[in-house]
């Protein structure tokens, strides 16, 4: 059935009409771990890992994947990460400590930010961290304090952007003109803080960073900053002798929401963007630098889904029909603050003829919460399992207590097995900071 392409790559339907992802019946699942439920397949997981490592290293052996932290992490998903070979970006002290407390190789982490707090930088320092990528003035005069006082040298990257629309969401958009992120190239601030890094003997200036947003479905914008970026560095070379030893593309790659989505496969991006580095480093003279990709989504979206039980069920006749779940917003705020879109399978009758078309309801108060809108499913009762596809990135990095509601639990399956890697939150969870 169509849907199930967009579920984790293990999924099937049992002879019971039953979902069925890494050999496990979803529907058993939220009997044992309870509703709402997050589910991550190890096997894709896996095989993301190895995909982006696979279809960068055919075209260039030079290349580093680094999964960025922001979509989803926790201590599971960082162990399977340092098992595939992957690094890390990071753009928060809890982000790096999660890394740190599963032995997670720090000389492979990169840690990125807007504005990155003192005690940050001193904890990434003290901790032996690989790369920082200063995005601004005032973190470039912090950081060279720090690393005099530590009596360190630290390798760094400086976050340039280049001024390309991806055009993506207006709040996942970063490496346009009117962002919060980076030194201009357009303004003259790039140049002037690759001279002000290059002056500082504590700090190592290794390459360059750009980041253009999230989720691109083209492969446009990445061939004209990849154009804008290299140029930039070849001028670089001759006023400061700067050498482009690392070259940090980003992320943003999307993926498939529903089954109308059309993006690139892999593969598809990596060829573009090596052909474009291929014809542009010769011409430009310079010497191949190291590539660094950031995918987030595009590793962690397919693999996890959420799973939610049907409550109340109200019909406006010749309006809309709503079916309330027992999660929502606070489990999943993308459709609320993106318009993000979702499919919806009932789990309990996967392969059912899909005729009723309805809205997917949150139980928070707010109109607002709604987690897919106008979705065909099968006939559905109180009771039913309703499981909503690609929900491993960003959906559970944003989770809230709004309403005062505990977090869900979550779940990874391999091979017929189940693991709890997070509980489910309690009531008493909800006050354990509080204090009278």
């Amino acid at each position: 059935m169509p849907k199930l392409t967009l579920f984790p790559l293990t999924a099937e339907v049992s002879d019971q009409d039953h979902l069925c992802i890494g050999g496990c019946d979803v529907s058993s699942l939220t009997e044992t771990f309870g509703t709402p439920l997050y589910l991550f397949d190890e096997f894709t997981l896996r095989h993301k890992c190895r995909e982006f490592t696979a279809a960068f290293s055919q075209y260039n052996q030079e290349t580093l994947v680094i999964y960025a932290c922001k979509a989803f992490l926790n201590q599971a998903l960082a162990i399977i990460f340092k098992e595939e070979g992957l690094g890390l970006d990071v753009v928060s002290g809890g982000e790096l400590s999660i890394a740190h407390s599963v032995g997670f190789p720090l000389n492979k982490v990169y840690f990125h930010g807007n504005n990155k707090t003192q005690e940050e930088l001193s904890l990434a320092l003290d901790l032996g961290i690989g790369r920082i990528v200063v995005d601004n003035f005032h973190e470039l005069e912090m950081l060279n304090k720090l690393v005099k006082e530590k009596g360190l040298t630290q390798d760094i990257l400086l976050r340039i952007t280049p001024g390309v629309d991806p055009h993506t969401h207006q709040y996942t958009t970063t490496g346009t003109v009117d962002s919060k992120f980076g030194f201009l190239i357009a303004t003259g601030q790039a140049e002037q803080a690759v001279k002000q890094a290059m002056s500082i003997p504590n700090l190592n200036l290794l390459g360059l960073h750009f980041h253009l947003g999230s989720p691109i479905s083209q492969v446009q914008p990445y061939e004209l900053a990849i154009e804008i970026v290299l140029c930039f560095a070849q001028e670089m070379g001759e006023k400061f002798n700067f050498n482009l030893g690392e070259f940090n593309i980003g992320g943003g790659f999307a993926v498939p929401y529903t089954l109308d989505s059309k993006v690139f496969a892999i593969a598809d991006y990596a060829k573009a963007i090596i052909a474009k580095m291929n014809n542009l480093i010769p011409s430009l003279g310079l010497s191949y630098p190291r590539l660094v990709i950031e995918p987030g989504r595009a590793i962690v979206g397919q693999a996890g889904i959420a799973l939610y039980k049907v409550g109340a069920i109200k019909e406006i006749p010749n309006v809309r029909k709503y079916i309330c779940v027992d999660g929502g917003m606070s489990d999943n705020i993308r459709p609320a603050l993106y318009g993000a879109k979702y499919e919806a399978l009932v789990a309990n009758k996967a392969s059912e003829t899909e005729i009723d078309k309805v809205c997917i309801a949150g139980k928070h108060c707010e109109s607002g919460d709604i987690l897919v809108k106008d979705v065909n499913i099968a006939p559905v009762a109180s009771g039913d399992i309703i499981a909503i596809p690609v929900c491993g990135a960003y959906s559970i990095s944003m989770w809230s207590n709004y309403n005062a509601m505990p977090n869900p639990a979550i779940i990874s399956v391999n091979e017929g097995k189940a693991h709890l890697i997070r509980r489910r939150e309690a009531y008493q969870d909800l006050t354990k900071l509080d204090l009278l």
